[in-house]
């Protein structure tokens, strides 16, 4: 027979046989059990044999029934031992918990299935109507049954109601939901949406999204009790998607977020106060009189740009998107607006982030009173929803879901921004069409359409030349109706006017087979604003963000999240970490993660360094990383500053005595307190203006400068002060291996060691301008392919057998000898790797690192001190310099104004430009400096 398994003590579990553990001791152990189901127990032949060795018929037969059972066993455990149940055949998005033991999480075509091989293994099955109710199931029982027989009771009076009184009673009562709207308080924060009652109790200390149910089944959410601004915000898809998301959003498919937590305000006012207002907060004096911005203005386009304080420091406070609405008698090709009327009022929207909405909302309340006539603010927040898609795919899943209300032809002619919308079926990257450019109309409710249907998009030349003539002529600029989005009482009749699913799905089953339900006049006309955005990088993926009211979003997210797109699949949806992940592919900063000279992005550096610190405590004290005895060469030990932080105060005050529990303390309590903003509860009845508006200041004096605000601000020494401590914002890209992570320390070249300076320069060279690898003698390519096949030949040959190829070989290598091939650059890890500057030559941070699937090279966005990058500190003589860099104790001076050529030809080969924009990247807790370029 046939080695059994056998139990060893102490061991729980059987062992496969022993040719299975001597031969597949380092392989999968699926492997060993396929082994074990395949063994056939044998018996052997000697026992068929009487005493006199004559054969026993029964025994032998005995025995050969006991081996093709255990063959016919064998086949069995065999084929069931490479199966997979039901349940494992369903993609890892659309698998449930509890899908192993209810035929009803699996999908129907899988179902008969599953209810087979629970039957056959007896798996116990769960059923509802038999299973024993424990106390709180009696409780929730008794709970709905009560409530359904309240509801009987009052379906009973209305209808008893109904009877009584008249469909015109009804009429002139006012059910009508256009007839009362309650009028929005100017100049006052608003109160979220009242929520179902069977969600209310958790959302007491935040709110909710529209889509918040969906994501919640699928993604990584804020904790209940630590929300996001005040808001449960979905962080991550619960599947892998970091290589899913840059495919869809780069090469096919497309990406949705639920935005809605982005702040709105609105504005009304005289045409010249609004002016006078966002002339008061920064907006540059050429987008609101300059003959550029003259469609901006005339509410055609979107503007995105910066806003700041308006008294003291003039700090900036967040980067902002406004939109004007459209004026009738307003000219829209022109900068010229004489002809308007001074009294006539006109509104606008901002969107900001709500992190930076308290800050933003006591400066705009300040600066509006002031106007003349004043400019009255409205807090839209929880009336206004919005979703950003970005991808290839993205303009054909909007285009499905997006239908124009369209009673007669003759509407649809008038309208320029539906007629454009329905022409851009071909448009795959949102980049292509005008900068910043908008539409605005009232489409359908998208659940009459429901489930989508792919949208025909003509594949010729004559449709892809209608579609440039389209992008070039752009009818929507010259559109002279406003937007029904700006109206409140629009917006507001279009939530009420919703219908519920039910009625949905009865208008569904009275319709004929293959084809939706047709259009009813008391139909909702959803108002919605599609603003098409563009990236800094050439060729990059724009976006389009869709803002329609907040009750309306669902229906528009479902059809879009379940469209199915051409080149396969649905749209995915994303997290927080997902909008960061393709911010970062693109070479935008994400606000406010990556301006923490900002109020905003400081209490966000506050707060990530809790919990990076909180990560670094659990480690066990042998793999986490000892801080204080990191070595950085030439006799250095310790981290520059808090190793988990971006540590701001060090940068600008390196005198400052480091201890790191000390300096951990004093992170915490700080972030401790800057914390408790984001986790308070949401505005209360009680909760008046004077709190809400309650801002802390910085601690330190760190303030964010945009570089569109001052183009030569890095090369300039007379824009800044030496002492001033204004960072602002970079791209980096290496120029070698590897990646840099978040807190990276972000040095200059050293210019205060000559020697290590020109070590840097010399490793700069060799990566920017390699030598030629490529022979520079006219060499034949036959001769070329010969000779690799002669030494492939020698190779193979005896070391010490004789060949007349071996000699032949020989010969040829000493006439021809090879040429000296070049390496390539150092790398870390060689004695010969120059080591990082000193603290002194620390001028920033990276807020944001990782591998760029995009470029296909690790990148960085940073945060550098200006006036460390323009004001360098004086360079000593080279005469005088300390050569640690090159390996003596002390140069001389002939050595010195060698040292000073060779870095001035290194300067010159790399270029003016290049040199200025070099830096060193090293990551917290690493001792290994990276070139990188910014």
């Amino acid at each position: 027979m046939s080695v059994q398994p056998v139990s060893v003590a102490g061991q729980k579990r059987k062992q496969p046989p022993d040719f299975a553990r001597a031969s597949n001791s380092n392989r999968n152990p699926k492997r060993a059990k396929q082994i074990d189901a395949r063994s056939i127990l044998t018996q052997a032949s000697d026992k068929a044999l009487n005493k006199n060795g004559d054969l026993d018929v029964s025994a032998f037969v005995k025995a050969r029934e006991f081996e093709i059972k255990a063959m016919e066993q064998s086949m069995g455990a065999s084929k069931r031992s490479l199966s997979s149940r039901a349940f494992q055949q369903v993609p890892n998005d659309l698998r449930r918990r509890t899908a192993s033991h209810n035929v009803k999480k699996v999908p129907k075509k899988l179902r008969q299935r599953a209810a087979r091989e629970m039957k056959e293994d007896n798996t116990p099955a769960v059923i509802s109507r038999r299973r024993k109710a424990n106390a709180h199931m009696r409780l929730r029982l008794q709970t709905a049954d009560r409530l359904q027989k309240m509801h009987a009771r009052a379906k009973k009076k209305r209808a008893e109601a109904k009877e009584q009184k008249g469909d015109q009673a009804k009429l002139e009562k006012g059910d009508d939901p256009t007839v009362h709207v309650r009028r929005l308080k100017k100049n006052t924060l608003s109160k979220p949406n009242e929520p179902a009652s069977k969600f209310r109790k958790r959302q007491k200390h935040k709110s909710w999204l529209p889509t918040h149910i969906y994501h919640a089944k699928r993604a990584h959410m804020t904790e209940p009790k630590h929300p996001l601004w005040r808001f449960a915000i979905p962080l991550s898809p619960t599947e892998k998607s970091f290589r899913k998301t840059h495919r869809a959003g780069s090469l096919r498919g497309c990406v949705v977020w639920d935005t809605s937590y982005m702040s709105t305000v609105g504005f009304e006012g005289a045409e010249a106060s609004l002016l006078g207002l966002l002339r008061s907060l920064g907006v540059a004096e050429d987008a609101i009189s300059g003959k550029k911005m003259a469609k901006w203005r005339a509410g055609t386009r979107s503007w995105h740009g910066w806003v700041r304080e308006r008294d003291g420091e003039k700090r900036w406070i967040s980067e902002v998107d406004i939109v004007w609405c459209v004026q009738e008698d307003s000219p829209t090709t022109t900068g010229d607006f004489s002809t308007t009327s001074k009294k006539k009022k006109r509104r606008l929207l901002l969107r900001v982030h709500p992190s930076a909405f308290l800050q933003l909302w006591t400066e705009v309340l300040k600066v509006g009173k002031i106007q003349r006539p004043p400019v009255a603010v409205e807090d839209l927040r929880f009336e206004m929803g919005s979703m950003q898609l970005t991808g290839p795919g993205s303009t054909e899943a909007l285009l499905a879901a997006l239908l124009p209300v369209m009673t007669t032809r003759e509407e649809l002619s008038k309208d320029e921004c539906a007629r454009t919308w329905l022409s851009l079926n071909l448009v795959t990257n949102p980049s292509t069409l005008p900068q910043n450019a908008i539409l605005g109309f009232n489409v359908s409710d998208p659940r009459l359409r429901y489930p989508p249907r792919a949208v025909k998009s003509p594949a010729s030349d004559a449709a892809n030349e209608e579609l440039l003539q389209i992008l070039a002529d752009w009818a929507p600029d010259r559109t002279r109706t406003p937007f029904a989005i700006f109206d409140r009482t629009v917006r507001l009749t279009a939530s009420r006017l919703l219908p519920s699913q039910k009625a949905i799905n009865r208008r569904k089953g009275e319709a004929l087979p293959g084809e939706f339900s047709s259009p009813a006049p008391t139909d909702p006309q959803i108002p919605i604003l599609l603003v098409a955005s563009q990236t800094p990088t050439s060729g990059g993926q724009g976006s389009w963000t869709l803002i329609l009211p907040w009750k309306c979003l669902l229906p528009v997210w479902y059809h879009v999240m379940h469209y199915p797109l051409s080149t396969g699949g649905n749209p995915r949806f994303g997290g927080l970490e997902e909008f960061r992940q393709i911010a970062f592919e693109q070479g935008i900063p994400w606000f406010p993660g990556d301006y923490p000279g900002t109020q905003a992005g400081w209490e966000w550096e506050l707060m990530q360094r809790v919990k990076r610190k909180l990560d670094w405590e659990k480690r066990p004290k042998g793999k986490r990383v000892a801080w204080e005895s990191l070595d950085l060469g030439k006799a250095r030990k310790g981290e520059v500053g808090i190793g988990w932080a971006c540590d701001w105060d060090y940068l600008f005050n390196p005198t400052r005595p480091q201890c790191p529990a000390t300096a951990s303390q004093a992170t915490t309590k700080n972030s401790t307190t800057t914390q408790e903003e984001p986790a308070n509860p949401a505005p209360s009845k009680t909760e008046n203006l004077k709190g809400e508006g309650e801002t802390q200041n910085l601690p330190l004096p760190v303030h964010h400068i945009p570089l569109s605000q001052s183009p030569g601000l890095l090369s300039d020494p007379n824009v800044i002060s030496p002492i001033s401590h204004d960072i602002t914002t970079v791209n980096l890209s290496l120029l070698s291996r590897g990646h840099p992570v978040t807190c990276a320390r972000i040095y200059r070249l050293p210019d205060s060691d000559p020697g290590l300076r020109s070590q840097w320069l010399a490793l700069a060279s060799s990566i920017l301008h390699p030598p030629n690898k490529i022979p520079t003698t006219k060499t034949n390519t036959k001769d070329i392919l010969n000779r690799n096949r002669n030494r492939k030949l020698v190779a193979s040959l005896p070391p010490n057998e004789s060949h007349p190829l071996r000699t032949q070989h020989t010969a040829f290598t000493l006439l021809h000898p090879r040429e000296k091939q070049n390496d390539g650059p150092l790398q870390p890890g060689n004695s010969a790797y120059p080591c990082v500057p000193d603290a002194e030559d620390l001028i920033g941070f990276v807020t944001t690192g990782n591998y760029d699937l995009g470029q296909g090279k690790g990148s960085a966005i940073g945060c550098i001190a200006i006036a460390k990058v323009v004001h360098l500190p004086p360079q000593e003589k080279p005469a005088m310099a300390v050569g640690e860099g090159v390996g003596d104790s002390l140069t001389t001076d002939g050595e010195g104004e060698k040292m000073g050529k060779e870095i001035a030809v290194l300067e010159k080969k790399l270029g003016k430009k290049v040199v200025q924009r070099l830096c060193i990247i090293r990551d917290a807790g690493q001792s290994v400096g990276r070139l990188a370029r910014w």
